[in-house]
């Protein structure tokens, strides 16, 4: 049954009104008119609506809407230049009868997001998305745990796949990265000893990450 407009007033977040407004602020587009949030607006705030029906609740971390229950992390949503996502912080035991759940990236592990290319695209999905979110909260309900990651192949540094599950977008902007500036990046990451000081390199790059730059761009 839908919530009635004064359940759905109380469950609104004021942070997130600003994000729609002036967006992550993760980079130095935030707050300007080519901040890519401005671009998706519309889509967003319809996301917003159907995440608000349920009975997640509504926050903001590392910048983006995050949707929770019982203080842990169901879903989030965030944009890029091409695309507003929901991404689904358990997405990987999920089920998806439709076939909609994407890797946010190829060294992805348990995320799993639904990508928006146009407006239409969510009110074509409004339905199944609805099945999704609470599919979503019936995995973190049941406890279940997320297999061991049996990643190979990729150097990626413990570090960095940490701050993958951490930072919802990060994965997939990582990717979208030219080869070289991936590589450059990685180089600077392992070139420190400890894990503490991989972590503070990692960190300190993620905005030019965000903005789609590498290490030497300004």
């Amino acid at each position: 049954m839908s919530k009635s407009d004064s359940e759905l007033s109380a469950k609104v977040n004021p942070a997130v009104d600003e994000y729609l407004l002036s967006g992550c602020m993760r980079c130095s587009l935030g707050a300007t008119p080519a901040c890519k949030v401005h671009q998706w607006v519309k889509p967003l705030e319809k996301l917003r609506q159907l995440l608000l029906e349920s009975e997640l609740q509504e926050d903001r971390k590392w910048g983006m809407p995050t949707y929770t229950l019982a203080d842990k992390n169901v879903i989030m949503l965030y944009a890029f230049k091409d695309s507003c996502n929901v991404s689904f912080m358990k997405g990987s035991l999920m089920a998806d009868p439709k076939g909609i759940l994407e890797l946010p990236g190829p060294n992805s592990h348990v995320a799993r997001i639904i990508r928006f290319k146009e407006e239409a695209d969510v009110d074509r999905l409004s339905a199944d998305l609805v099945k999704y979110i609470q599919e979503a909260i019936r995995v973190e309900k049941s406890g279940e745990k997320v297999p061991e990651n049996p990643r190979g192949g990729m150097d990626i540094p413990a570090e960095l796949d940490a701050k993958f599950e951490e930072n919802p977008g990060l994965e997939e902007a990582f990717y979208k990265l030219t080869p070289g500036r991936q590589r450059g990046y990685l180089i600077h990451f392992t070139g420190a000893k400890q894990s503490a000081t991989i972590s503070a390199r990692i960190e300190k790059c993620l905005p030019k990450i965000f903005e789609g730059k590498g290490m030497q761009d300004r």
